[in-house]
């Protein structure tokens, strides 16, 4: 019993460290989409934008994790290997919504980041993330 404790234990801290680095990937990713630095954009600057995009696409990324542990619930190895390739994808899904929205509006959505009051493309980019991710997750199941 106390065996089976620690297997199943060891399982959800696979699958937590899997969903951690995927989402400091996504993070990466925004970072690398936006001027500047991302954590003195957050931390110093306050940034309410920059705040709003990180957090969808961090949610993004789990919403399709946790889709894909489900998914592969009864194949741990499967599952973790899973897991990590559908959040690869997504994040790079999520990268490319960024861009195309970016190429089809005025200006440079970068740069929204840096506006100190909220800014109404920031909504069309939290849509994007998380409808790619629910678009990703109804496909898992």
């Amino acid at each position: 019993m106390i065996l089976a404790l620690l297997v199943e234990c060891g399982i959800v801290l696979s699958y937590a460290v899997a969903g951690l680095l995927l989402m400091v990937i996504g993070y990466g990713v925004v970072d690398l989409l936006t001027p500047g630095k991302l954590h003195e954009l957050l931390w110093v600057e306050r940034s309410k934008n920059g705040a709003i995009l990180v957090a969808s696409n961090l949610f993004g990324v789990a919403i399709i994790a946790a889709t894909a542990i489900t998914a592969s619930a009864d194949h741990f190895v499967w599952g973790l290997i899973s897991t990590f390739a559908y959040g690869l994808i997504g994040i790079g899904i999520m990268a490319l919504s960024f861009l195309v929205i970016d190429a089809l509006t005025p200006g440079k959505l970068g740069d929204m980041v840096h506006g100190e009051t909220v800014h109404p493309e920031i909504w069309v980019n939290v849509s994007a993330h998380l409808g790619i991710a629910l678009v990703m997750a109804a496909a898992l199941l």
